[in-house]
């Protein structure tokens, strides 16, 4: 059972990203690449420029862009014996381009839970219950970014308390803008149960995620993302989860692989019965722009010029 829970969810994942490659993908405009002959610090400008795009993109929830996020959140002070909860999120990001005017971006997480018990040392591990959501978005936008479309849970979870047991549906919405050095928005959905074990509590939960990200140079960025939760179905006063934090961010290389990389910590305002006083949210969020041919031709130019300017080995005798 274990084994075809996890094949299930990952071919639930995969599935978008086989199909992907067929499909062509754009970035968000860069400055144009220099000219021959021009100084070092033009080259530098357009660098610059381009990991500003590319961190904006990344802030972005419905970009045209290709990536790969790794996130891991660890909840402290957990229950009576003030354990750790740690959770890690494996969620690519795909868009899909149905038309030239639109767009469909698929965001699919997949938890790896550790979740103690009520004892000093136990718990559980394994998958939790996946989570795909897909934005219908203009291909063109302007000063108001957005998207809609249905988001899904799937109990497909490996033991009964790292998930819900429901199949639970219900709609999503995401508005952001990107004046100046900003990224600024809100993600929101709210699900029910539909189906699933009759002996598991009927779901209705909301979550809203607002995002606020400050873009430095260098890639260098400032962010708050607190993730907001309600389950309307709990007792009145053990509804909401409210944190309040935020933290630094970096879009750099990894070699030649494009890389965002964050990390916050959040202090729950508001929490339900038991769970954490506070956070940490560690991520690495692969990134996958597609070059136009201009800036193909830089980079080689580029590549290029540093071989030219390393030094010979001599022969060895």
């Amino acid at each position: 059972m274990f084994m075809r829970t996890v094949l299930l969810s990952l071919c639930l994942i995969l599935a978008p990203v086989v199909s992907v490659f067929a499909q062509e993908n754009t970035t968000p405009a860069a400055s144009k690449p220099a000219a021959a002959g021009h100084a070092d610090t033009t080259d530098v400008e357009s660098d610059e420029a381009q990991t500003a795009a590319l961190a904006k993109a990344a802030q972005n929830p419905v970009a045209n862009l290709i990536s790969f996020p790794l996130q891991n959140n660890t909840a402290f002070g957990v229950g009576d014996y003030n354990r750790t909860q740690n959770v890690l999120n494996i969620q690519p990001v795909i868009p899909l381009h149905l038309t030239k005017d639109w767009n469909l971006i698929t965001r699919t997480i997949l938890p790896v839970v550790w979740q103690p018990n009520d004892q000093p040392t136990q718990g559980w591990f394994g998958f939790g219950d996946l989570n795909p959501s897909f934005f219908l978005s203009p291909a063109k936008t302007g000063k108001l970014i957005w998207g809609v479309g249905p988001a899904v849970v799937i109990p497909t979870a490996t033991a009964d308390q790292l998930g819900q047991g429901k199949l639970s549906l219900g709609p999503g919405v995401v508005a952001l803008s990107t004046p100046g050095h900003w990224v600024v928005g809100v993600l929101v959905n709210n699900v029910w149960s539909v189906a699933g074990s009759g002996g598991r509590p009927a779901v209705n939960q909301m979550l809203l995620q607002y995002f606020v990200n400050y873009n430095m140079k260098k890639g260098w960025y400032l962010s708050t993302s607190p993730i907001v939760t309600s389950d309307w179905k709990a007792e009145s006063g053990n509804q909401w989860t409210v944190p309040v934090g935020g933290g630094v961010g970096r879009i750099m290389k990894l070699g030649f692989q494009p890389v965002n990389i964050l990390g916050q910590f959040y202090g729950n305002a508001v929490h339900q019965q038991g769970a954490a006083s506070w956070s940490m949210r560690l991520q690495v969020q692969l990134l996958f722009p597609k070059f136009t041919k201009d800036q193909e031709k830089m980079i080689l130019e580029k590549k290029l010029k540093e071989l030219d300017e390393q030094p010979q080995q001599a022969p060895k005798k």
